[in-house]
């Protein structure tokens, strides 16, 4: 539940925001004025303040300020007459979130607030990242943080920085580490906010078609252009277009996005006529532009028209210490979606987890803890619902999990079952009965490998019969881990459908 202080002068609009915030749920505590509301905020913490600009012994302004400094993660929501709405400009170019004109209705407040909280909760996520940030080419060990506790504030603080200013950000980083991410919060926090945030993937689209997506047509430009279309950036106006993997251009383009960071024009493609367009270009790419920039696959000046305040996202791998951070803020994220309750990780899983090299950084992270919600059963994810490409980096343990994964199939058994006219049979509440046949290797000879290979295959073929094809049923009746069932059913090309 979100923590609010309502902040003004007067009691009657103070009392009445309160009234209509604690109707939506909020819990809210009230000051009389700026210096009163800076105690309270030093006192505890708040999710939000919302602040009248005039008010006695310290104005909404300085108090502002204050609260910034103490605390960049509060949200402070300005509350202004019209005749004031300069004094509430300026207190937005300062931090706050966004201002309203009184009178004020609940409806917009409460929207105002609802936006304003969705725009935290982005840079919150980001922070569950825990980038490093770097201000400058030559930035030192104090320019940068990895994320915690400590770096909340500090991730604030560079995304408030980088939000008050329109100038091109360059966001780098490998695949997977959350690029997209930055650019949105970025966007959410800044005066731009309540305009378009338009995507582009420049290395998804063909060469021949970008500079059309970009900047628009004429009707009949070229083959095809039955009608005139407006591109990415005009349909942006007034907000954000991230360009995505802007390392993929060709030489051309580059030059066309270089006029537009300078010229802030355009041409359409087939037209003679200049568009001009208010737009902040964020751009993002995994590529080494400096190694580009030498061989001359990218052009120096628009790198550094780009790289004005670039931000640079490390890999998943050289801070394995978010790692606990992250799979336990997915493991919420996937209890809301699919509507479970796994409590966390155990230890065996964590490990495994925290060794892993990461390649596809946070993206694959997500993506396997999706895949544990899918194959565990239990209330806490193990480490034999991992899917085995995590334990590559693991070998200690990957050799532990497979002998207890072996020794679910009983050898001396199948070897005495060979041996006795290679026939064996269980019980599962119906009469099973297997046959390996005569070939048990070349030459007709005895071969226990393939042996065991026979029995595994029809042992599960059998269960899964009796089973309908359901994997969880059958990995409970049949005491096979749900793991190590699907890696047989994969090695042997079951079908398990074929047995619903």
């Amino acid at each position: 539940m979100h923590k609010v202080l309502v902040v003004d002068d007067d009691k009657v609009l103070q009392q009445s925001v309160k009234q209509a915030l604690e109707y939506h749920h909020f819990v809210v505590d009230v000051a009389d004025n700026g210096k009163e509301a800076v105690t309270k905020v030093y006192g505890q913490k708040y999710d939000l303040v919302v602040m009248d600009v005039n008010m006695p012994e310290m104005d909404g302004i300085q108090a502002l300020t204050e609260i910034k400094k103490h605390d960049p993660s509060v949200i402070v929501l300005i509350l202004t007459a019209y005749s004031n709405v300069t004094d509430a400009v300026k207190a937005v170019k300062e931090g706050a979130y966004n201002y309203l004109e009184k009178p004020i209705s609940s409806e917009n407040l409460v929207a105002l607030i609802k936006r304003a909280l969705k725009a935290r909760s982005m840079v919150e996520t980001l922070t569950f990242s825990s980038p490093t940030l770097s201000i400058g080419e030559t930035a030192t060990s104090k320019d940068k943080f990895v994320g915690e506790s400590s770096a909340m504030k500090k991730v604030f603080d560079v995304i408030s920085k980088l939000a008050k200013v329109a100038t091109p950000v360059l966001i780098r980083g490998e695949s997977g580490t959350g690029k997209e991410l930055v650019a949105k919060a970025i966007h959410y926090n800044s005066p731009r906010k309540d305009e378009k945030f338009v995507t582009i993937n420049c290395g998804a689209i063909s060469e021949n078609l970008i500079e059309s997506e970009l900047f628009g047509h004429e009707k009949g430009a070229f083959t095809g252009a039955d009608q005139r279309k407006i591109g990415k950036f005009q349909f942006a106006e007034g907000g954000t277009i991230f360009l995505d993997e802007i390392g993929d251009i060709s030489a051309g383009m580059q030059v066309k996005l270089l006029r537009i960071l300078q010229e802030k024009t355009f041409m359409p493609v087939g037209s003679n006529r200049e568009v001009k367009i208010d737009v902040r270009i964020i751009a993002a790419s995994h590529k080494p532009f400096e190694e580009m920039i030498k061989d001359g696959s990218f052009r120096e000046d628009l790198f550094y028209r780009l790289n004005v305040l670039p931000v640079y996202l490390p890999p998943l791998r050289e801070r394995k210490s978010d790692i606990p951070h992250l799979v336990n803020h997915y493991i919420n994220y996937f209890n809301s979606v699919h509507n479970l309750k796994v409590k966390g990780a155990e230890p065996d899983a964590m490990e495994v987890l925290t060794n892993y090299s990461w390649p596809g950084n946070i993206r694959e992270l997500r993506n396997i803890i999706e895949h544990c919600f899918i194959m565990e059963s239990s209330d806490h994810i193990h480490a034999n619902s991992l899917p085995s490409i995590v334990f590559k980096d693991n070998k200690k343990v990957e050799s532990k999990d497979h002998v207890a994964e072996d020794s679910v199939i009983d050898l001396e058994d199948i070897q005495n079952s060979v041996l006795d006219g290679a026939s064996a049979g269980t019980k599962t509440g119906n009469d099973v009965h297997f046959s390996f046949g005569t070939k048990l290797g070349e030459g007709g000879k005895l071969d226990f490998a393939v042996a065991k290979d026979l029995f595994e295959k029809e042992f599960i073929v059998q269960a899964l019969k009796i089973n309908k094809g359901k994997i969880n049923q059958t990995a409970l009746n049949a005491n096979i881990p749900k793991k190590t069932l699907l890696r047989k059913i994969e090695k042997y090309e079951i079908h398990p459908k074929d047995y619903y």
